[in-house]
């Protein structure tokens, strides 16, 4: 699919066709999770995505990027439900999130957000166990099941030591891993993921990656808003390119996520140097 035209003038996207993903398998590849149609976000007076029609599919992972301010996050939070579109629809599984109950959508889209605001301090464990609770009967307590799952998903953050630890004696990097583990233990089909690699060091921001990749492969779906574009190239199946001004452009990653576009977006010279293995992308 392809958002509005080169030429600044909004209109409808046209269907390109969505192939299966490149990593995942293709059966897994061919089913809707969340769908956006012609959806309109603005802040304020100011419009900052236009008439978005955009297909998310099971065992794909699509990155959104663009410059601070052009509306990533406000993307991520419309697609999951938390505000509201200025226009447009978000479906998941083929109902309007607006006609689900939160506890529903809890049960199968599960979000990561950029900044975590802790109200209380807990500890790892517990702060894991809250990525249960929509799976918990009403008034009942995480059984013994929930806790090993909690266990499970701190042990693939690396944060199984620090169980007992408080919050609160945690570093940012750290508090975010328990986080990516709480969205684990929650076990959605659909991840919402902005910015996952915040206060994250370089190799624990490609094992995070790689553990939502994971997640791709197995037949999920997971949509991240990122900054870095060689880490797109490197996981993403998808991309969606905000342009801040109602413009948007959406493809597979090869075809879409190009030196000459990232210029574009980002208003400064983008360079792609080629790797045996690779592809990255600098600033010139």
């Amino acid at each position: 699919m392809s958002g509005p035209a080169d030429d600044g003038a909004p209109h409808a996207p046209t269907t390109a066709g969505a192939s299966a993903s490149a990593r995942g398998s293709p059966a897994l590849a061919s089913a809707v999770a969340l769908a956006a149609r012609s959806l309109g976000i603005a802040a304020g007076q100011r419009l900052l995505v236009s008439e978005m029609s955009v297909e998310f599919r099971a065992g794909e992972v699509t990155a959104i990027l663009g410059r601070n301010g052009s509306g990533k996050t406000l993307t991520l939070h419309t697609l999951a439900g938390l505000r509201r579109p200025q226009q447009g629809v978000v479906r998941l599984d083929g109902a309007p999130l607006d006609h689900l109950r939160r506890r529903a959508i809890a049960q199968r889209l599960g979000v990561l957000l950029q900044d975590l605001e802790e109200s209380f301090t807990s500890t790892a464990l517990e702060a894991v166990l809250i990525g249960r609770h929509p799976h918990l009967p009403s008034w009942q307590w995480e059984t013994a099941d929930d806790e090993r799952l909690a266990r499970d998903a701190l042990a693939r953050v690396q944060m199984e030591a620090f169980a007992a630890r408080s919050t609160d004696k945690l570093s940012g990097g750290e508090r975010r891993r328990v986080a990516v583990a709480s969205l684990l233990a929650q076990a959605p089909q659909v991840f919402l993921l902005d910015e996952p690699t915040n206060h994250l060091d370089p190799h624990h921001q490609i094992a995070v990656l790689e553990l939502f990749r994971a997640q791709a492969n197995a037949g999920r779906t997971v949509i991240a808003t990122l900054h870095d574009a060689t880490l797109a190239a490197r996981f993403a199946d998808r991309v969606i390119l905000l342009f801040g001004d109602g413009r948007w452009r959406e493809g597979p990653m090869r075809q879409t996520l190009t030196a000459d576009a990232l210029s574009e977006l980002y208003l400064t010279r983008i360079i792609e140097i080629d790797t045996p293995d690779r592809r990255v992308f600098v600033s010139a």
